[in-house]
């Protein structure tokens, strides 16, 4: 199974570039990301083959949480592959560049999926490295000057913390030198001989670097550049899977604390990182301009919570997962949406997009639905991961921090509802509207993604439960926020 994630993909990707041919790129890319969809299906139920040698397949491993991470990145590729069908018609894609983007797109997607399923520390750097050099090319895929300087800053940033991780990782060989093993199940199994002056150290260490991936504030300047100025398929992706990789490797490191019992630490960081960016999220979110910005700084909030959620043990653990999850969808269809308003309005800018419902009906009620799962409006999924949280805050003790916490969301969800629904409502913006509307393959990838959400808030199907308890269950001996820790 390993090799079809790893292998094939490339294979693929290095076949349309050769060809050149518009039926074999959509084959190609449609085909791709239904057979993740599938490997994500199989694992559900049990089926696993490979063929790699055994050398290389200890390398790489599905776990209960890489589960869980794949297979919202299976589900995010689909919907953005049937919506890159519209991005080709849109731009007047020639084959070659349909080729030229297909190719790197699987590059992308084969380097999150390296993280995703990384059994070493080392090889999920490398990996990790691979996501940036592969989503770089994508971000400039449209060859503007502003995407230029978005890629740039994007490269540049983003290697920093790469390099301040690969220090970290350094550091932590230091401490576990009578362990001689960066496999992260021999972290695991011998985590209390690590040195825990050095485990502390290199947590530090990789925090920033991987948090500089993840977009966390302080360390997210990177973020609302490359969200929007890459193309929204590109953006989508993004948001909903390269987030979502890095923070499933700082979460591994995580759990060597947690095994260590050294979780005070840590989760004095992510808590503190968690509300400095709701703190950034809803200051940014007052004054924006530019929806794919409002999108971007949405993420930082989210990341945030999930970092919160984590940071809380136990109580919070359910929730950071079900927020992971209700996150990658709602974002996704989002930023797919975005690209809908582009196409209509020619324009990012907030106050230059009116009378979204009258224009295009489809795409506005999809735009106001997708506002209303991010922010967490019953029955979509982040309501309940919201209230988990808060809920969390009060078993332990700290409902100080939960009623900041509820008023971060509160203006977040304010700056972000005016946008949305200035854009939705009101007179349409005349002669610079556009009058062909999009194609289907603009709509349907959003509507399954809301329904998806819409049926996991309603009656959470028991698949979907077991894979969140198995996931949460990764950081399960975590007792939670360092109150309880410190013996209140």
């Amino acid at each position: 199974m390993i090799s079809l994630v790893i292998v094939l993909p490339l294979v693929v990707g290095l076949t349309t570039l050769a060809l050149r041919n518009r039926l074999v790129n959509r084959v190609a890319l449609i085909g791709s990301s239904l057979l993740f969809m599938c490997i994500a299906v199989l694992q559900w139920l049990g089926i696993d083959w490979t063929w790699l040698p055994d050398w290389l397949v200890m390398y790489f491993k599905f776990d209960g949480i890489g589960l869980f991470f794949f297979s919202i990145m299976a589900i995010v590729l689909v919907g953005v592959a049937f919506y890159s069908l519209f991005y080709f018609k849109e731009h007047s894609l020639k084959a070659r560049q349909e080729s030229v983007y297909i190719a790197e797109i699987l590059a992308f997607v084969v380097a999150m999926a390296g993280v995703i399923l990384a059994t070493n520390l080392a090889l999920l750097w490398v990996f990790i490295e691979a996501t940036t050099l592969t989503s770089a090319l994508l971000i400039y895929f449209e060859k503007k000057k502003s995407s230029l300087e978005a890629t740039w800053k994007y490269i540049y940033i983003c290697s920093v913390g790469i390099a301040l991780a690969f220090v970290g990782i350094i550091m932590l060989s230091i401490g576990s030198e009578s362990i001689g093993s960066l496999f992260l199940a021999d972290l695991y199994g011998h985590a209390s001989e690590i040195n825990p002056v050095w485990l502390k150290l290199s947590f530090a260490f990789l925090f920033v670097g991987l948090g500089t991936k993840i977009g966390v504030a302080p360390i997210h300047a990177w973020l609302p550049d490359a969200h929007s100025e890459a193309p929204s398929p590109v953006s989508a992706l993004l948001s909903g899977t390269l987030l979502n990789s890095a923070f499933l490797g700082l979460l591994r490191v995580q759990e060597i604390l947690i095994r260590a019992n050294l979780q005070t630490f840590s989760n004095v960081i992510l808590i503190l990182t968690g509300f400095l960016s709701l703190l950034v999220s809803a200051v940014y979110m007052l004054r924006v301009k530019n929806y794919k910005r409002m999108l971007a700084y949405s993420s930082v909030e989210n990341m945030g919570i999930m970092f919160i959620g984590i940071g809380l043990g136990q109580p919070g653990l359910f929730a950071a997962m079900l927020q992971t999850l209700a996150h990658s969808l709602s974002k996704t269809s989002l930023f797919l949406t975005s690209g809908n308003i582009l196409h209509d309005y020619g324009t990012k800018k907030i106050d230059e997009v009116r009378g979204l419902l009258k224009k295009d009906p489809v795409t506005g009620w999809i735009w106001i639905a997708s506002f209303l799962s991010i922010v967490g409006i019953p029955p979509f999924p982040i309501f309940f991961s919201k209230f988990f949280i808060i809920r969390a805050f009060w078993l332990d003790g700290e409902s100080w921090l939960a009623i900041v916490f509820f008023l971060f969301i509160v203006i977040v969800t304010f700056g972000m509802g005016s946008a949305v629904f200035k854009m939705a409502f009101g007179e349409s913006g005349g002669d610079s509207v556009k009058s062909a509307r999009p194609s289907v393959y603009a709509y349907t990838p959003q509507i399954a993604l809301l329904i998806i959400l819409v049926i996991v808030g309603l009656n959470m199907p028991q698949q979907v439960h077991e894979l969140l308890d198995r996931a949460a269950a990764f950081l399960s001996n975590n007792p939670g926020i360092w109150a309880r820790a410190a013996g209140k």
